[in-house]
């Protein structure tokens, strides 16, 4: 008689975790973050009177060359005809990323647009621990290899024709109504500078009379989010966050690699400041670091975004 020997529980466990772990890893790393999907809301946003605007907002693109789904998938959203494009950086993620964005966004040329800068539009990407992200946002690396930020700037202002909101303020006719548009360089490497900001604000015209102004910035924080607030914005718009990038069904975003609330590391909310609460838009963005290629119940996204009037 053959005696068989019952595997100890603690092995099949054991076992079992294992096993939901090479999936989770496999979706994750092989098929999610190939999911690419556009979020749609609308929410009243503008001043009275206002049309209609419809935002494309994109973000965290982190483009590497090779990436060509990436790259046909933001092309191809040029086919929801948005009336304006709102990037809130971090386009690149490699050297040669320029490359890959110049194919994904050469459709958008002449549609209105803004931009602003996150570090990764600056500085290269670093291989880096990922638990580091528990212990708070990230640092810069010690010595980062620059990137050629300048000639991505030229291919959105003098090929796409944004504007550069980089510390900055631009005011542009948007479906036939007339926004200002105020932003912030990365907040990430504390690189904004709300004075010079103001400066810029005050070298326009004089605002119409309830006219609306949309702020952007690429990574939420608080402190950036309630000086926007400060300077009477209608909508708020951000990227950096990633959604979390590999986030827990049911539950949500573990890490922001910011101070806003894990509630709002993406989406569409409310930020409410001294009173007032304003509609904020955090893109979990499209792409990932080349070091860290994986999503996990968060799809890679851009957001189609409709501003409509308050009453």
């Amino acid at each position: 008689m053959t005696r068989r020997v019952a595997a100890h529980p603690a092995l099949i466990a054991l076992g079992a975790v294992g096993a939901v772990g090479v999936g989770a890893a496999v979706w994750g790393i092989g098929i999610e973050r190939y999911l690419f999907t556009v979020r749609e809301a609308t929410v009243a946003a503008l001043v009275p009177g206002s049309a209609p605007v419809r935002v494309l907002h994109i973000s965290d693109a982190h483009m590497a060359p090779w990436q060509r789904r990436k790259q046909q998938w933001l092309a191809s959203l040029v086919e929801l005809e948005p009336d304006l494009i709102v990037n809130t950086g971090d386009n690149l993620g490699h050297r040669e990323g320029l490359d890959g964005i110049r194919r994904a966004l050469a459709p958008f040329a002449g549609i209105p647009g803004v931009f602003v800068h996150g570090s990764n539009d600056v500085q290269a990407p670093a291989p880096r621990n990922p638990l580091n992200y528990f212990r708070g946002p990230s640092r810069v690396h010690r010595a980062p290899e620059l990137l050629d930020t300048a000639a991505m700037d030229a291919f959105f202002t003098d090929e796409l024709g944004w504007a550069d909101l980089n510390n900055s303020a631009a005011r542009m006719d948007v479906a036939g109504t007339s926004i200002d548009f105020v932003g912030v360089d990365d907040p990430h490497r504390g690189w904004d500078d709300f004075d010079a900001l103001t400066s810029a604000i005050a070298s326009l015209d004089a605002r119409p009379a309830g006219g609306s102004r949309i702020a952007v910035a690429h990574a939420p924080y608080r402190r950036v989010l309630d000086s926007f607030v400060d300077l009477d914005a209608d909508a708020l718009f951000a990227g950096h966050t990633h959604g979390g990038q590999v986030c827990i069904p049911g539950f949500g975003a573990l890490v922001a690699n910011c101070d806003i609330p894990l509630r709002q590391a993406k989406g569409l909310s409310s930020w409410s400041h001294r009173g007032r609460s304003v509609p904020l838009n955090v893109s979990a963005g499209c792409g990932h670091s080349i070091y860290a290629p994986v999503r996990f119940a968060c799809r890679p996204e851009a957001t189609l975004l409709t501003l409509t009037a308050r009453s």
